[in-house]
């Protein structure tokens, strides 16, 4: 057995990827890099990512589909969802709307920036400051002069989309981040241009007799701020009038920042409200009288319709989307709030009570700054830094790796956690917080179970054998682990075949409990019998009236015969 137990020493020395022994008796199980990512069997609002450092590491995802509140964006199909392009897929030309409504046309120069620049997820779309698109003269079938294609464009596919060809609708959310590099007047930032005719009448009625007029939602730039003005898009409730309206930002846009820009209506009282970092900078009504309680104008839209972002302008745009709501609490920070959990699948630590001792944990906070990423590194303890971001460790054990009677225990990395926590089968769960303002993410860089491994103690020592008559005597020297509970006699008729029956303590194996010394009577007088004794720990989970058990003793045997006695 000393042979035995050098060997799973080097054999875990060996292979310090699935476990090493820490302590006398101690093993550990390693998780990291990939292999943390593979066991997570639940993961809400995490992502791996690498370059923090020097392998993969789990960090909150800073998608913005993740967070956004009062409306759940993200994937197609999801309530309220117009449009979202996330341009996250690493190449201009795979762009694409998650919600599906839209088909995207992007220009040779358009530039993919991945996650260093990008406010959120892993990538933004780099506009280059000139539109390709020719300069042919402004006509009714060439709205504002534009040729049929700018940096890039975003044309209605289906007619659920909100802008789609001669459609009514009422309120609207529209949103983006923007990173400008000089920001010069003049720089166009996003249009929309339709053209509504006479033709069009039954739903949206043409103006003032007119073949055909146009409408236009247009963000520019002046003077360092962000002008809207919307011309014919809101139209009265007949059709048969409509409005132009203008709204400006208060505060500076801050060239080489990121800002988010968040344009919303609210058809119950016409208020177009324009928000920028989340607080308001300018409202106007699209209403008969100019404020509330006018009659209310909606938008309505023409036909041919398009969007053209980034018409000559200098910078990055990221995560813009469209939404058939009014938008009542728009998250802006860089990670949610609510934070993310990984849990990860039931962990088999071998057979047997294993003793979880405690668990071992690496990582840190990370920060995205000017492309540059920052990051505090430290080993155990509780992981709270100074901007509150933090993880909380959990940990339950279990017999059975599809049933947790036991409820999930809060842990420290580090510290020892006694000897609640016990089973063949562990989880373990972390939950990510951000920082107080949400640009920080606690990341995860390596997990590590230390166990005390459950293994069968040793079998006794210096067993014998006395023959009686119609019974034998046997004798041992107690194993040496504290950890015994008991032993197991085995007996039968041959050499290592242990099925005997007829004893007056039972079949075989007999429990004896912690005695070493037995008498089994009820033997044939005149057979010879063979015995073994094992120890064991425990009765094993889940199986009635199977154990723990080690390795058997030496094998002894007896005869029994009439008029013997035992000495």
């Amino acid at each position: 057995m000393k042979n035995k137990a050098y060997f799973i020493v080097i054999l875990y020395l060996l292979f310090p990827l699935s476990g090493r022994v820490y302590g006398v008796g101690e093993r550990t199980v390693q998780l990291s890099g990939d292999s943390l990512w593979r066991m997570a069997d639940y993961r809400i609002g995490l992502t791996e990512v690498s370059r923090v450092r020097p392998g993969v590491v789990l960090v909150l995802s800073s998608a913005a589909a993740n967070h956004t509140q009062g409306v759940s964006t993200g994937t197609a199909g999801v309530q309220g969802l117009d449009a979202h392009l996330s341009f996250d897929e690493g190449n201009p030309s795979s762009f694409r709307d998650s919600a599906g409504n839209y088909r995207l046309t992007a220009s040779p120069s358009l530039v993919a920036v991945d996650r260093r620049y990008a406010r959120s997820g892993f990538g933004a779309a780099l506009f280059p400051g000139a539109s390709p698109a020719g300069n042919g003269p402004a006509n009714s079938r060439n709205p504002g002069g534009l040729g049929s294609s700018g940096p890039l464009v975003l044309e209605p596919q289906s007619s659920a989309a909100l802008f789609a060809s001669n459609n009514r609708f009422r309120d609207f959310s529209l949103e983006f981040w923007l990173h400008p590099f000089n920001l010069e007047n003049g720089e166009e930032i996003l249009q929309w241009s339709s053209t509504r005719s006479g033709q069009a009448a039954q739903r949206v009625p043409a103006n003032s007799g007119a073949q055909f007029s146009l409408q236009r939602i247009l963000c520019v730039s002046s003077r360092n701020r962000l002008q809207w003005s919307f011309s014919s898009f809101f139209v009265s409730p007949d059709g048969t009038n409509s409005i132009d309206l203008t709204i400006s930002g208060a505060s500076a846009v801050i060239p080489r920042t990121w800002s988010h820009h968040l344009i919303r209506f609210d058809s119950s009282t016409g208020l177009i409200e324009y928000l920028v970092n989340g607080r308001s900078e300018a409202i106007v009504y699209a209403t008969t009288t100019g404020r509330e309680g006018g009659e209310i104008y909606t938008p309505a839209t023409g036909e041919g319709g398009r969007f053209i972002l980034g018409g000559n302008f200098m910078g990055m745009i990221d995560e813009f989307k469209i939404s058939n709501t009014h938008f009542s609490n728009p998250s802006i920070q860089r990670y949610p709030l609510r934070g993310g959990r990984i849990e990860t699948r039931a962990i088999d630590l071998g057979e047997g009570n294993n003793n979880v001792i405690k668990i071992e944990a690496s990582g840190g906070r990370t920060t995205l700054l000017n492309a540059r990423i920052s990051s505090e590194y430290r080993q155990n303890g509780r992981l709270l830094f100074s901007d509150e971001s933090e993880m909380q460790f959990f940990i339950r054990a279990s017999g059975n790796p599809y049933r947790w009677d036991t409820p999930w225990q809060a842990v420290t990395p580090g510290a020892d956690i006694g000897s609640n926590v016990s089973g063949r089968y562990v989880q373990v769960a972390v939950d990510f917080y951000p920082s107080h303002n949400g640009e920080s993410s606690p990341y995860l860089e390596e997990l590590r179970i230390v166990y005390m491994p459950d293994e069968p103690p040793l079998p006794p020592a210096n067993l014998t054998a006395v023959a009686m008559d119609g019974a034998v005597r046997l004798q041992w020297r107690n194993s040496p682990n504290l950890n015994t509970q008991g032993y197991l006699v085995y007996y039968g008729t041959s050499s290592d075949n242990y099925f005997g029956e007829g004893a007056v303590l039972g079949v075989s194996p007999i429990d004896v409990g912690m005695q070493n010394a037995i008498v089994i009577e009820g033997l044939r007088n005149g057979v010879l019998y063979y015995f073994r004794v094992a120890a064991y720990s425990h009765r094993s989970i889940g199986h009635a009236g199977s154990f723990h058990a080690g390795e058997f003793s030496r094998e002894v045997r007896a005869r029994p015969l009439q008029g013997l006695a035992g000495n």
